[in-house]
């Protein structure tokens, strides 16, 4: 598997890939143009650390057949973690960093999220532990990786989607879950972070209904303080997990502090 050593250009059919009603996305391919820092992280970095698979009908899908081999891709066999929706690399890049016993997965489809990561691994003297792969989660995970490989799977301040005609579009949906919980292992965790009490009461009903997940805190009390947002009726008093010791502080998580959100936490185990 040869990794790209320029930005994949978007040929013009795909740019609009995921906006089509047979193929609704959790994402928006938003501006693909890297800043000059971002350009040279990389086109030093990407053929190391950026996985190239061979794509199918559209760039954030894995042709049919393409496999990843993660003793081959990380040179060992340990315990992978897979952060969906790792940004511009805050958290993923500080896991990798602080367990090197780990392997470490970042999922992103937007490529300035991915340069901007680059940049934090030079500048933490470069963790072998860490690849990223820039394809549709949903899709490229369960047709990439054998099931019951992941240890653990981090889902961190998702886009909300918070108008009701866009609902469709949130991440954590049944399809999501269809495709990536087979991939946790036996006692393996699900991690999931949001700033939104909308998206966090949407969150409990779809996974505590889950019958191969169960809470790992389920006398945990929701977070203290009054949320700038509206909190909706019914929502759970207790299920919720405190803050992760492994997750930081990300821009996004500070930018919904800053508006006066609260910030929900929740660990699920899988059977």
């Amino acid at each position: 598997m040869t990794p790209p050593t320029t930005p994949p250009p978007l040929h013009p059919a795909r740019r609009d890939a995921g906006t089509t009603r047979r193929d609704v996305v959790s994402f928006v391919r938003r501006g693909e143009r890297l800043t000059p820092s971002r350009r040279d992280s990389w086109d030093r970095l990407s053929p190391e650390y950026v996985l190239d698979p061979p794509r199918g009908e559209r760039d954030t899908l894995p042709a049919d057949g393409a496999r990843l081999d993660l003793e081959e891709v990380f040179g060992r066999r340990a315990e992978l973690v897979v952060e969906v929706g790792s940004g511009l690399g805050e958290n993923i890049v500080a896991a990798a960093t602080a367990h090197p016993e780990r392997d470490h997965l970042g999922v992103e489809v937007y490529l300035p999220g991915l340069a901007q990561t680059l940049s934090r691994v030079e500048k933490a003297e470069h963790p072998r532990n860490l690849r990223l792969l820039p394809l549709d989660a949903q899709r490229a995970l369960p047709a990439m990786l054998p099931e019951a490989s992941i240890s653990e799977l981090w889902v961190y301040f998702a886009d909300p989607w918070p108008k009701a005609r866009h609902h469709k579009r949130r991440l954590i949906n049944p399809s999501f879950l269809d495709a990536v919980l087979p991939l946790l292992a036996p006692g393996g965790q699900l991690r999931l972070a949001t700033d939104w009490a909308q998206y966090a009461h949407h969150m409990r009903r779809q996974l505590d209904t889950r019958p191969e997940l169960e809470l790992v805190h389920p006398d945990g009390p929701r977070p203290e303080g009054v949320s700038s947002d509206s909190v909706p009726e019914g929502m759970a008093t207790t299920g919720w997990a405190p803050r992760y010791g492994g997750r930081v502080k990300t821009s996004f998580e500070a930018k919904g502090m800053q508006a006066g959100r609260l910030i929900w936490d929740l660990a699920y185990r899988r059977l």
